[in-house]
């Protein structure tokens, strides 16, 4: 290589062109307070002082470009019981087109019906098998076309905090994933999996007739679960149909999800169960079934300074486990969303049986379950300064 030859490389290399050098960065900063208040039928020192009140998250937002590379990411601080602080969401992306993105990082996984499934603060019980608003740590190549949308991605695996050999999936999480859990209390984790090497599709079809907006859509999700104790390597795998309508103020949202996990446990633990974990706190949820959901919404404008909109909505969740000796889980949550300004509170009433978040069995809920379980409620508001 000539001298020449070599400045001329370094010129292209550390000299920017002139409408280059005219670019600036762009950044913006976001984010949320929230305070939650709950009143529980099963908490009975709740229930003996009207509830309780007090602080949800705080979370800090930002959003930057530069020269075509994009930066996303979501930082929440939740109090230490519940998780303490966690990374939400955060990836590097590049738009190759207005519709044509890839993303790497922290990034949703296309599964289902996205952003949410659901329309309550509470989500729905998709959302509690992993199968809703999830992210996990991989490569996502999307596309956004005026009838056709689709997105494939790799996740290498869920979010990783712990980098040793034989290191258990850490239970400071945003979105629920497989994980470690002590099935006995002696102080030492069992059922010690994690996803790894994951494949997600999912392409949809969308369809406008007058005011009526639909969108059909179909999902795949196939992927490993590797034992730390075994040293072996077993499967998880996840589908699913959806279905979306928008008519004017009224939506509709509607799905059918089956999933199946097939851990290689060391000899002696079960597998018909898998442990999964978020908010500081991991539990148990039957390794195989089904999951049915149907969500109805609608929005109501109001002039009510400050309060401009009122959305009244309905979520059903229904988990069919593939035992036969399982008792299978149920949630619906109704409420309201209201809007005023940068201020958003949700008002549920949210009911559930054998449900970790809405009842008192909490590890086995969404597993075993109980027998002649009986319907727990929940009253929720939680109240959000968004900014």
């Amino acid at each position: 290589m000539t001298k020449s030859v070599f400045i001329s490389l370094l010129l292209i290399v550390f000299v920017d062109y002139p409408t280059q050098s005219q670019e600036k960065p762009e950044v913006k900063f976001g984010g949320a307070l929230r305070f939650n208040y709950n009143l529980s039928t099963w908490k009975e020192g709740q229930k003996d002082r009207g509830g309780d009140f007090g602080y949800d998250m705080f979370r800090i937002n930002s959003i930057a470009s530069y020269k075509g590379i994009k930066l996303n990411a979501e930082y929440r601080l939740y109090s230490e019981s519940f998780g303490g602080g966690m990374l939400k969401q955060g990836w590097v992306e590049y738009d190759f087109s207005e519709n044509k993105n890839l993303q790497i990082g922290l990034t949703q996984v296309p599964f289902g019906i996205t952003q949410y499934n659901s329309n309550n603060w509470f989500f729905n019980m998709t959302y509690y098998l992993g199968l809703e608003d999830d992210h996990d740590m991989g490569i996502k190549y999307s596309f956004s076309g005026e009838q056709w949308e689709y997105a494939l991605a790799f996740f290498k695996n869920a979010e990783e905090l712990n980098f040793g050999s034989y290191s258990d999936v850490s239970h400071s999480r945003y979105s629920y994933d497989i994980s470690s859990i002590d099935l006995n209390g002696d102080g030492n984790p069992d059922l010690r999996n994690k996803e790894t090497n994951q494949l997600n599709g999912k392409v949809a079809y969308k369809i406008q007739n007058g005011k009526f907006n639909h969108k059909i859509g179909v999902s795949g999700q196939l992927g490993g679960l590797h034992n730390l104790d075994s040293g072996e390597t077993g499967n998880h795998f996840a589908y699913a149909g959806h279905y979306e309508m928008q008519a004017g103020r009224v939506a509709v949202k509607a799905q059918m999800a089956g999933y199946g996990h097939n851990p290689e446990n060391p000899s002696g633990e079960p597998t018909n169960v898998v442990g999964m974990t978020a908010y500081g706190a991991p539990y148990l949820v039957a390794a195989n079934g089904k999951i049915y959901t149907l969500c109805l919404s609608y929005s109501l404008p109001v002039d009510w300074h400050p309060v401009s909109n009122l959305q009244f909505y309905n979520d059903l969740g229904y988990l069919d486990k593939s035992v036969t000796e399982f008792k299978n889980s149920i949630m619906n949550v109704t409420g309201v969303l209201v809007t005023a300004g940068n201020v958003f509170t949700y008002i549920d009433a949210a009911a559930g049986k054998d449900h970790p978040w809405l009842g008192p069995e909490w590890t086995n809920g969404l597993a075993a379950g109980t027998e002649n379980a009986s319907w727990h409620l929940r009253f929720n508001i939680n109240l959000g300064y968004y900014f």
